[in-house]
């Protein structure tokens, strides 16, 4: 069974979210949980990858020197 909660929103978000409601035939319950799905997941997203990239430094896993100087060259870009 689905839980629920309340939420307090600004009054010209409630504006713009009664519009989409109305123009897409959607409850705005609807649109609220379709919203937040996206921005948890693409929070988890990050976080894996933030934790991944910790991970890779902790273990001293960067590219040298020579290398980011190679790449930046390929775009005429100053690596110093």
């Amino acid at each position: 069974m689905p839980a629920s909660m309340t939420i307090r929103l600004e009054s010209e978000l409630e504006r713009r979210l009664d519009r989409l409601s109305e123009a897409t035939q959607r409850p705005k319950s609807s649109l609220a949980t379709e919203a937040i799905q996206v921005f948890v997941e693409l929070n988890e997203w990050q976080l894996r990858e933030i934790e991944k990239a910790v991970a890779e430094a902790d273990r001293g896993d960067f590219a040298s020197d020579e290398r980011v100087k190679e790449v930046f060259g390929k775009w005429g870009v100053g690596a110093d």
